[in-house]
């Protein structure tokens, strides 16, 4: 655990481990919830389908396409919970794969058209 203030900027950098030096890192989605094992009830999505929706979320260069870093401001679920959790899902895909997922970027859900 960390333990921070009310918006502290928070860092964070993940690093794939393998041999391959032609993969990179992608961040798709990362949500809070205020508990460890419910991420679908109470959340707040800082970055969903890589699409940024916290205003404080940034993203920082990395010398390595297998490290990605980003950061975040703090904050505190409603009800004075004290406890935040985050699970991020990050992409793994070939480098200079210009159709991989990893160079889509932001991608919205597509709409279906109601039916009469």
């Amino acid at each position: 655990p960390y333990y921070v203030d009310i918006n502290q900027n928070l860092f964070l950098e993940a690093y794939l481990h393998s041999s391959d030096p032609n993969l990179m890192l992608f961040v798709d989605t990362c949500v809070a919830s205020p508990t460890p094992h419910n991420f679908t009830t109470v959340t707040y999505d800082i970055i969903r389908n890589g699409c940024v929706r916290d205003p404080t979320y940034a993203t920082y260069y990395s010398p390595y396409r297998h490290m990605a870093r980003f950061k975040f401001n703090a904050f505190q679920f409603i009800r004075n919970n004290p406890l935040v959790y985050l699970q991020c899902e990050l992409v793994v895909c070939r480098a200079y794969d210009y159709s991989s997922r990893c160079y889509q970027g932001c991608v919205g859900r597509s709409k279906r058209e109601a039916s009469s």
